[in-house]
């Protein structure tokens, strides 16, 4: 730190220059468009240092080189990513995998989070032993969007369901205050444009997920920090920077304990003493185990350091021309900003600033801000009569190329225009698939229709709403119990009295109760014929809890149950239905029902063909 501090009071640092560069990471699948574990050997295959592999098996990052911000550079970056992309997607093939640009792969699975799937690297292990050793007990999930999800996990593995496309951004020291300021600020309008992560273990929550995912799989804070009100690692901040980038980094030393532990040689005041420029190891190790969703940044470049801001705040995809439309109004915005030199904390709160990013995450287009003379606005009208003209005029003062310029700040326009998201389309594709799809065959249709729609390379306002393909009614997406079984169940508990079973029974239209304790483990199960029995011998005036006419041990099943073996099991023993359990705890039902739909819609479909 001290190094650092009498670097930026010299001028050594590299300034006047405006460079940009990415990061693109990325979802590897297999045929039935679910996560394939070979990231280890394509990076292998591919021999790039600008790719290497992330926390999943199933996921790898591109790191793009680094361009002077001017000309064509917005363009040569799409360029790069689109080789670089397309060579990572025909080593994919040698592995009977694809590539996939999504925030949140709509086709996880809880089991795709195993430690099996993390991949091999000691950083990533180390890292996960660490935050678990501080938390000392389970991260949990819990998201309340249009849907609810309340997950919990052993490990940080939970991470892995995120990718991001973070843009760098090169800045003077003199002025990094204010202009990182501005990046907090427009980070939520860039994430209200940008959002494309709606779906998560096929539940509806917030336009754009990750925020509160990777914030909850990066806690490692006790029950009491928790109380205290001590912020996660994942942090918008806590107050606007005054001075100097000095503030986050001492912020960041101050607040958050070490994760990862490196033998580490080199003295920064000694290499400065004697001519030389540090790499800053220490600091720059600790600073990647801090996600702020903008980061700041130091390297160096041809010998010369340099400050950068990385903007994590974006998901992956829809398209890679999404993608730069996206870095261009960042990096055309921030250099707007530079030449009005119009200091954003003179205009709104800080808290204010916080509010419009999770709202931003939450809402997505729909969103309304605090912005300019405390006046509320919305994501669409800020975006389109303020920050694009902003963004345009940015460009330009850059020399960005007219057609650049016009092409990938029309993508944004277009968009906002028309509200289409990426979040948006996949909302859209869910609730127009939901009414004739079970939600494993839903997740997997909105993910063939999104490859392919990747493949054509049109920008996502362009997108029609994804339709059911034929791939759905295959076998293999019905060939195990946890593909087709119930998970919005109505239960009763043992102490329940047997009269509000009959109630519920009636009320729900359901013929199969299951009965469950306090923890969610499974206790027994109530059928219709047993309340049937019950009142033929006793009446309705009985005060009987149900545990006293319950199925003690009905017949189980695993979500990995085969359907076939599902059943015979179920025919066999005269069976009407079946509670799926996972480790004791109830997870869905499958029935006669479920069964009879499913095979009236692939009879259907098969008579359909042959016919």
């Amino acid at each position: 730190m001290a190094a650092l501090d009498q670097m930026l009071q010299s001028t050594v640092f590299e300034s006047g220059v405006r460079r940009i560069g990415a990061e693109q990471e990325l979802f590897l699948i297999d045929r039935e468009m679910r996560p394939s574990p070979v990231g280890e050997k394509i990076v292998d295959l591919f021999q790039d240092r600008r790719c290497s592999n992330e926390l999943a098996k199933f996921n790898l990052e591109i790191n793009a080189t680094p361009q002077i911000f001017t000309g064509s550079s917005l363009h040569d970056l799409h360029s790069e990513l689109e080789k670089l992309l397309e060579a990572i997607r025909d080593a994919a093939g040698q592995l009977d995998s694809k590539v996939l640009l999504t925030g949140i792969l709509p086709t996880l699975r809880p089991s795709d989070l195993s430690p099996q799937n993390m991949t091999n690297l000691p950083r990533y292990h180390e890292l996960d032993d660490s935050l678990r050793e501080q938390r000392g007990s389970d991260f949990l999930v819990h998201i309340k969007g249009i849907d609810e999800l309340v997950f919990s996990h052993h490990t940080m593995m939970m991470e892995a369901c995120n990718t991001s496309f973070q843009i760098h951004y090169q800045v003077d020291p003199a002025t990094f205050a204010d202009v990182y300021n501005f990046a907090q600020a427009i980070s939520a309008p860039l994430l209200a444009a940008g959002a494309n992560s709606p779906l998560l273990f096929r539940k509806r929550l917030w336009n754009e997920t990750r925020l509160a995912l990777i914030q909850h799989s990066t806690d490692e804070r006790n029950k009491m920090e928790t109380q205290r009100l001590r912020p996660t690692r994942a942090t918008f901040g806590e107050d606007w920077v005054h001075e100097s980038v000095l503030e986050i980094y001492k912020e960041n030393v101050s607040r958050f304990r070490p994760l990862l532990m490196v033998d580490l040689t080199e003295d920064s005041l000694l290499a400065l003493s004697t001519g030389n420029i540090p790499k800053l190891q220490a600091l720059c190790l600790h600073n990647s185990t801090v996600w702020r969703w903008n980061r700041p940044c130091y390297g160096i470049i041809d010998g010369r350091p340099h400050l950068r801001i990385e903007n994590r705040v974006l998901p992956a995809g829809p398209t890679v021309v999404d993608e730069i439309a996206n870095a261009a109004f960042f990096c055309g915005m921030l250099s707007g900003m530079e030449k009005h030199c119009r200091p954003i904390h003179n205009s709104i709160a800080f808290h204010q600033a916080q509010e419009n990013f999770f709202s931003a995450a939450r809402h997505g287009l729909n969103a309304q801000f605090f912005w300019s003379n405390q006046s509320c606005y919305t994501a669409r009208d800020l975006i389109l009569n303020d920050l694009l003209p902003l963004a345009h005029e940015g460009l330009k003062c850059r020399e960005i190329q007219e057609t650049d310029r016009n092409h990938y700040l029309g993508i944004i326009e277009e968009r906002v225009r028309s509200g289409m998201t990426g979040a948006r389309w996949i909302f859209d594709s869910w609730n127009h698939m939901r009414q004739e799809l079970l939600p494993e065959s839903c997740s997997r249709a909105i993910t063939e229709n999104m490859l392919a729609q990747q493949d054509a390379g049109k920008p996502v306002h362009q997108w029609e709403p994804s339709q059911p393909p034929p791939s759905v009614w295959k076998a293999e997406n019905y060939r195990y119990v946890g593909q087709i079984m119930s998970t919005d169940l109505f239960t009763i508990r043992p102490e329940d009295l047997v009269h509000l079973a009959a109630c519920i029974m009636d009320w729900q239209h359901v013929r199969h109760l299951p009965v469950e304790d306090r923890d969610g483990y499974l206790a027994g199960l109530l059928t219709q014929r047993d309340l049937m029995q019950f009142f033929s011998r006793f009446g309705s005036d009985e005060m009987v809890p149900v545990q006293m006419i319950m199925k003690t041990n009905p017949i189980t099943v695993a979500p990995d149950t085969l359907t076939l073996s599902a059943m015979e099991l179920m025919r066999t023993n005269t069976i009407g239905c079946l509670p799926v359990v996972e480790n004791g705890r109830l997870v869905g039902i499958i029935t006669t029902l479920d069964l009879l739909h499913l095979s009236s819609r692939l009879l259907k479909d098969e008579l359909g063909q042959t016919s």
